[in-house]
């Protein structure tokens, strides 16, 4: 049903690298944009659920490829903020059949490599920052910073919290900024290992947090990213932090993130911002999808989740419901995804994810592919 159907992508992330491959598969023309030179392994973690892993197995088999560089926590452990109780101890691949994919952690990096390896090279247009389109109702223009300019028929914004595509839609304004800031370093696996990490925990205090994992099957790498309360009043995205800066926003934390902290070299930091949920994710023949139209605090790890998921969600409708009657179309995408997009958003925000044990098959046990399209 593709039809020859010309498809924008702005912004090259997790969620429009996804979305991009998935159209492809299912045999539209397709055209990534991002404003970024070209790509690059930025130095930061993530975690894939169960859900993300059944989407990316459509992906020549990437679920495969991933897990045979990720590494595989069997479970999820909160810990005591200062004497390392165990608080609750999750299942994660330790209930993989349950589930039906497994649950990984990886370097961003990596992943995003992998995923673009599923998109053909000549699809994708690095250094081409979107500035503007015009809409006239029988395809979209796209004009971009490097003079550049594309015609397609349908624009997808997957270019992030600070959307060109949604700020074109609905109008200009700022991101929320949540009053949280969050560190995030990279240490030495064996550094990790001497001190006895788990492969996956939480560490818990009244009013901040760190996480830490391993980001490759070798245990090479092991990531630190936290949850803070601090001022922020930079417009930067992200700045140079410092050891001293973690160890005094950690003071009296359980020796064993003492080492962690320790072991630091480079650390960064940066703001946490959110938005208030749209009332809707489309407009004529433009779609938003992932933080372009959900941002939300990182503390479910579920973030990219979400954008991989509308993606996928996206890529059905589309193809299922065809591009003649996009109002419908983009309806039915809307109207699947909201619910459970606004729910992850709601529950990453108030921070008590897998604080207290619970059983998290409703989030990670979902199949998009199980869904129905109407």
């Amino acid at each position: 049903m593709s039809g020859g159907v010309r498809i924008g992508i702005a912004g090259a992330g997790l969620g429009g690298v996804a979305a991009a491959g998935l159209l492809e598969k299912a045999g539209f023309d397709v055209v990534l944009f991002d404003q970024a030179p070209a790509f690059s392994r930025l130095g930061a973690g993530i975690q894939f659920g169960p859900n993300v892993l059944k989407i990316l197995a459509t992906l020549d088999g990437l679920d495969k490829k991933l897990e045979k560089i990720s590494c595989l926590p069997d479970y999820w452990v909160s810990r005591k903020w200062d004497d390392g109780t165990v608080m609750a101890k999750i299942p994660l691949n330790a209930e993989r059949e349950r589930y039906g994919a497994p649950y990984i952690t990886i370097h961003r990096g990596d992943l995003h490599q992998a995923m673009l390896d599923c998109v053909s090279p000549e699809r994708v247009k690095w250094g081409h920052k979107l500035v503007d389109f015009i809409d006239d109702g029988q395809g979209v223009t796209l004009n971009f910073e490097n003079g550049a300019s594309e015609k397609v028929d349908i624009l997808i914004g997957a270019d992030g919290i600070n959307s060109r595509v949604r700020e074109k839609i609905f109008g200009l304004d700022e991101a929320v900024y949540t009053g949280w800031i969050a560190h995030r370093a990279i240490i030495p696996g064996a550094a990790a290992k001497s001190l006895g990490a788990d492969l996956n925990a939480k560490w818990w205090s009244a009013d901040r947090h760190i996480v830490c994992y391993y980001l490759d099957k070798n245990e090479d790498e092991f990531y630190l990213v936290t949850g803070e309360p601090a001022e922020w009043t930079s417009r930067a995205g992200q700045l140079p932090s410092s050891r001293e800066a973690l160890r005094e926003a950690f003071k009296g934390f359980h020796p064993m993130v003492q080492g962690y902290i320790d072991a630091t070299d480079v650390v960064t930091k940066w703001p946490l911002k959110t938005r208030a949920p749209l009332p809707v994710w489309y407009q004529g023949r433009s779609v938003l999808l992932g933080d372009a139209c959900h941002p939300m605090k990182p503390h479910m790890a579920q973030g990219a989740a979400m954008a991989v998921e509308d993606a996928a969600v996206l890529a059905r409708c589309l193809a299922e419901l065809g591009t003649k009657d996009l109002e419908r179309t983009f309806r039915s995408y809307h109207e699947a995804r909201k619910e459970r997009a606004t729910k992850v958003q709601s529950i990453s925000n108030a921070n008590t994810w897998l604080r207290q044990p619970e059983d998290p098959y409703w989030c990670y046990g979902d199949n998009i592919y199980d869904l129905t399209i109407e």
